[in-house]
């Protein structure tokens, strides 16, 4: 998480979207960086509305913005997937090495996931508190351009991220039927993706 107090802007932490590249690129423009532990570096919305949103306006009287990153869902689960995969990671009870990408989406699809499979969600990660709290700028992974260029302009300064925390390169692939089972039983996380920048 980065807090620009002065900017009024807070940067919340998806998992597995690119954050902590511009955590790096940020940190010294930052007022606050929050990397540990990884329950506060990435606090979702609802964490961000109980614990740090009372403090800013308690304390800096100030009402701050937030944003986010949300990544495609599919390649989402991909970078978990291979992110799990890592050598150091063989034999560890939350290894992907023993699975195939198919079955570990089939197996985040369960009720009760195994291990290796729990993850969490973006959608969940990004959901709006009943008291009207909520993302106000959400970009798309995919398209860093326009992250790079809300920054730029709110921040004053150039950002140029480098590559931090990635996951190794393979190809990965779903079966049609698990393709549709996940957008079927996880369609909040297509539509709220697919809502970025058509309001």
């Amino acid at each position: 998480m980065l807090v620009f107090h002065n900017e009024r802007l807070v940067f919340l932490s998806v998992p597995k979207t690119g954050t902590t590249a511009f955590e790096t690129a940020l940190r010294d423009r930052a007022t606050i960086v929050i990397t540990d532990p990884p329950e506060l570096k990435h606090a979702p919305v609802y964490r961000y509305n109980r614990f740090f949103r009372p403090m800013f306006e308690k304390v800096c009287h100030a009402r701050m913005e937030t944003m986010a990153v949300m990544r495609e869902p599919v390649s989402w689960l991909g970078s978990w997937y291979r992110y799990r995969r890592r050598p150091f990671m063989k034999g560890r009870p939350n290894s992907t090495h023993d699975v195939s990408f198919d079955e570990f989406v089939t197996a985040y699809l369960k009720g009760d996931k195994p291990g290796f499979a729990r993850v969490g969600s973006q959608a969940k990660f990004l959901e709006p508190r009943p008291n009207g709290v909520s993302i106000d700028h959400l970009f798309r992974y995919e398209e860093p351009g326009r992250l790079i260029g809300f920054l730029e302009e709110r921040l004053k300064v150039p950002v140029a991220p480098g590559q931090a925390n990635v996951s190794p390169k393979m190809e990965l692939t779903l079966s049609p039927e698990t393709l549709k089972r996940y957008r079927r039983k996880c369609a909040e996380e297509f539509d709220l993706y697919d809502s970025i920048g058509s309001v």
